[in-house]
């Protein structure tokens, strides 16, 4: 996790902010799973992190 310039959208317009950023990555073997399904599970691990709460039962 690094700290990288992004913009942001606000109600008074687009700025320039440092966040944390993470980037993920993920191999698999076409053979055995569809891309469309290997997007899902990225999709869903990214939301996971984003809207991250300690307090969640797993």
């Amino acid at each position: 996790i690094k700290k990288k310039p992004a913009v942001l959208e606000t109600e008074f317009g687009d700025v320039i902010a440092i966040r944390h950023m993470m980037f993920l990555s993920l191999s698999y073997d076409h053979r055995v799973v569809d891309g469309s399904l290997g997007g899902m599970f990225v999709r869903r691990v990214a939301d996971y992190l984003e809207n991250w709460n300690i307090d969640r039962e797993i």
